[in-house]
């Protein structure tokens, strides 16, 4: 046989022999708390939340529960094109008209449009977490060009026009966000606002802010100023930048927090109440040629090397390490609005396993920095009248949940306490932040018991950065003293693979439909729901032990949940 042939059915060989691995989990092993990071959701379009799919996906998200789900938007701030914006529903736009001025340079205040976008939160269980930007065009230094159109092809530099401009008053910016705040008290009440975040701006160190570092933090000065005139108990922070520390850029704003002249004030320093930076990852394509386009590889050292840069400076600031960290956008690639060769992830599996990888991870940094992880914002919606499975990087598509957004199903029901558990087939968290997952695949494992100790959820992926076959898991999972008293328990496993809780593979089986059916539609909902593995089961306990078999292709995720 040629040599060839040979290697091909070695490979095919190799791919189809399941690979063991084995779990353990002691249920009396409480490491600490887990925090419950997966619950904080983002996007560049703020005026999406009010249309029918939003709020359809804003009930979706505010039912994850049961802690409270969050939403950061760009834009919330920016003025209306009155050519083009009776409905501005364009990637990477978004308006609201919140600050207009007569023919006098007198302010108006307009926050209509902003009560319409919260008031959608707040009907289905979800708190903003605002951002205070972008800047209006009467407050803009060079406000023309202001608006833009964005196709997700075109070039995203172009989009960094009017609205990225410092304001040509602080003081009246400063004044603005007092106004909102005071608007935001008096309409929705203290006890409402107090439990929101309010951060000032997004990605200053880079092409959304086109002023300087010390201009940001004069911004930064004012805006909070304003917002604790309003609301003295209000929660404040940032600086949302791009690029984990982003150099020296993270660490020089924590020390103008602590030492710098506040510019709204004259006071030394600024208050800050958490501390917000990104994270994405970086994926490629490898082995392409002319004629082949390759195959797409992951990166997700590229944002656990980001999370690890800035937690090493926070950590550096001893009294400011305690603060509520956010990671306020974290993703495997950078623009949710675009459309490239890269992105065939965001449809099926990869994207979950991914997110359910890079987030344990995420939260071993910061016990390694005793670091207040709080929140890990995944910066996706969705795109109302856009075709089925375009490709962007959102949640749902018309309605129609994605496996993403099954993931996050499942991080909402883990426990309390996160527990003791080792897997064989587990990278340790020093290789997958310098190297990513590159050889065998990353069989990994986080678990967790509630207070009382009466329910367990475990959650299991099995992630390669390779959209490549890869051999299935094959899983001997053991859990020990569990349960005291108890000889029976209850198993359910909830899993998302190519025919569970994956709404993408049903609808390329029905044909790739953008006109489907009112039954294919129903087939197309249901499939994106969080779907169980098989009916829920008894399973028998011997001294607090019980074994657990079955596999876990690649790319796919479980969720085990035992109870009394």
């Amino acid at each position: 046989m040629h040599s060839r042939t040979l290697f091909l059915v070695s490979v095919l060989v190799s791919y189809t022999r399941a690979r063991q691995v084995n779990i353990t989990v002691d249920a009396s092993k409480i490491l600490d708390d887990l925090p419950p990071v997966a619950r904080f959701f983002g996007a560049d379009e703020p005026n999406y939340a009010t249309y029918p799919d939003g709020r359809v996906l804003l009930g979706q998200l505010g039912d994850l529960g049961p802690h409270q789900t969050y939403f950061r938007t760009h834009n919330l701030l920016t003025t209306c094109d009155p050519l083009n914006d009776t409905s501005p529903h364009r990637l990477k736009w978004g308006c609201t008209n919140a600050y207009t001025e007569d023919t006098n340079g007198q302010a108006i205040y307009n926050f209509t449009i902003i009560d319409t976008i919260f008031d959608a939160y707040l009907e289905n269980g979800v708190k903003p977490y605002v951002q205070t930007g972008f800047m209006p065009k009467a407050l803009s230094s060079h406000p023309d060009p202001y608006s833009f159109d964005f196709d997700g092809t075109s070039d995203v530099s172009n989009i960094f026009t009017g609205w990225s401009n410092p304001p040509t008053s602080f003081q009246k910016w400063g004044e603005l966000i007092y106004q909102w705040a005071k608007h935001c008290l008096e309409r929705y009440g203290e006890a409402e606002v107090e439990s929101w975040y309010w951060e000032v701006w997004n990605e200053p160190n880079i092409a959304y802010w086109n002023g300087t570092q010390e201009q940001y933090f004069t911004l930064y000065d004012h805006a909070v100023n304003g917002v604790l005139r309003a609301l003295p108990s209000a929660t404040v922070g940032g600086p949302e930048v791009a690029g984990g520390a982003s150099g020296d850029w993270l660490g020089l704003f924590l020390d103008h927090t602590l030492n710098g002249q506040n510019d709204a004030t004259g006071d030394k320093g600024s208050p800050l109440d958490f501390i917000s930076f990104h994270a994405k990852g970086s994926p490629t394509f490898v082995n392409a040629t002319d004629s082949v386009p390759g195959h797409l590889q992951m990166n997700m050292a590229s944002a656990l090397q980001n999370v690890n840069d800035a937690f090493s400076v926070i950590q550096s600031f001893e009294t400011l390490n305690h603060l509520p960290v956010f990671i306020g956008e974290d993703d495997p690639d950078s623009c949710a609005a675009c459309l490239s060769a890269n992105v065939d992830y965001r449809n099926g599996l990869i994207y979950p396993s991914y997110t359910a990888a890079a987030f344990t991870r995420e939260i071993d940094l910061a016990e390694n920095y005793s670091v207040n992880l709080t929140g890990a914002l995944t910066w996706a919606f969705e795109f109302d009248n856009h075709p089925y499975f375009d490709g962007f990087r959102v949640l749902a598509t018309n309605q129609i949940d994605k496996p993403i957004l099954n993931v996050f199903r499942m991080f909402g029901k883990m426990q309390t306490k996160r527990l003791e558990a080792q897997s064989t087939g587990q990278y340790d968290l020093d290789s997958v932040v310098s190297s990513s997952v590159r050889g065998d695949s990353d069989v990994g494992i986080l678990a967790s018991i509630s207070d009382e100790g009466d329910k367990m959820a475990m959650l299991v992926w099995n992630y390669h950065d390779d959209a490549l076959p890869k051999p299935d898991a094959q899983i001997s999972f053991t859990i020990s003293n569990g349960f005291a008293s108890h000889q029976v328990v209850n198993l359910t496993h909830y899993r998302i693979d190519q025919s569970h809780s994956n709404a993408y593979s049903t609808w390329l089986a029905l044909g790739l439909p953008q006109d489907p059916t009112p039954k294919q539609v129903a087939d197309l909902k249901a499939a994106g729901m969080l779907q169980m593995l098989h009916p829920p089961t008894q399973m028998k306990l011997e001294d607090g032990m019980a074994d657990i078999q079955f596999d876990l292709p690649i790319h796919a995720v479980s969720l085990l949940v035992v109870e009394q």
